[in-house]
């Protein structure tokens, strides 16, 4: 029986991608693998004849099973990849924007680095390593942190963001909202020395990567501002009040999301301004294409 155990276990970590309900099929097909090598004991002194019909059957039962087998495994590899970034079976029919775009966003795409802070918000992760989002769930989180978002006027708060990638989407994302923003350098101090010439006061900061504009947060912290930040899978979150998990590296993902916090914004606010389009935050937007 521990033999049987083994062997099942074995074979299972080979198809895994098949799911669990290759078991079953696993099962039966060491069952006959079995009695072919072992034998039944009652059966020890039967004649060559029927040894051998027993046999024939049994391969035949064998190759059935492995068939049966085989269907299962190529089923569990024809995977819809919007199934597969929204991490449930169910469609989220109420997206902010269609699960296309998301994907043509590569909003859902991670690092090879996973944090505690952040494992909650990970799916899976690919054959290449890298972690892959929960594409609902990120939908839910651009929601909440609009909300946040839209509780702070736009001369209360400022943003950051020294990663080049987001230079673009987060100039138009501040000068539509009247927001001050800081690119390529923060200049340490600002908020915190009242001696600068250029320091001012703000009640919220924004932030596009704990890591890359740490001296931002650290400012925020220092003096107990709120705190805003994209956050992707390698980030850690100490200081931060609203997360907005996702892929901060990339331009077409950043784009994709100040384009809708922008979007949230104006709404929840009811200001009298005009969205621009997606177009405008995310160079060559129409070109994209989800991958296959």
């Amino acid at each position: 029986m521990a033999k049987k155990k083994s062997l099942v276990e074995e074979i299972e970590s080979e198809v895994a991608v098949a799911g669990k309900k290759t078991k079953e099929v696993i099962e039966q097909v060491v069952e006959a693998v079995e009695e072919i090598v072992v034998g039944k004991k009652d059966k020890k002194e039967e004649s060559d004849e029927d040894k051998k019909e027993r046999i024939e059957k049994l391969k035949a039962k064998l190759k059935e099973k492995a068939k049966a087998l085989e269907g299962k495994v190529s089923e569990a590899k024809k995977v819809d990849i919007k199934e597969e970034v929204k991490g449930d079976k169910e469609d989220k029919k109420d997206t902010l924007v269609p699960i296309e775009d998301y994907l043509k966003a590569s909003i859902h795409l991670g690092t090879r680095v996973i944090t505690p802070d952040m494992r909650s918000y990970v799916y899976r992760r690919r054959a290449d390593g890298l972690a892959v989002f929960n594409t609902a769930l990120l939908d839910d989180k651009l929601r909440e942190g609009a909300e946040y978002l839209a509780k702070f006027a736009p001369k209360d708060i400022i943003i950051v963001c020294k990663r080049e990638a987001g230079w673009k989407a987060v100039e138009k994302f501040a000068k539509t909202l009247g927001i001050k923003f800081f690119t390529k350098k923060y200049p340490s101090g600002v908020l915190t020395n009242t001696n600068l010439e250029n320091f001012f006061e703000t009640d919220l900061v924004f932030i596009c990567d704990p890591w890359l504009d740490k001296n931002a947060l650290a400012d925020a912290n220092r003096i107990r501002l709120k705190v805003m930040s994209i956050c992707d899978t390698n980030n850690f979150t100490q200081g931060i009040d609203c997360i907005v998990p996702g892929n901060n590296k990339s331009w077409k993902s950043l784009g994709m999301i100040f384009y809708l916090l922008t979007k949230l914004y104006i709404e929840k606010r009811k200001l009298d301004i005009e969205v621009p389009p997606v177009q405008e935050f995310v160079e060559g937007w129409d070109n994209l294409q989800p991958p296959a």
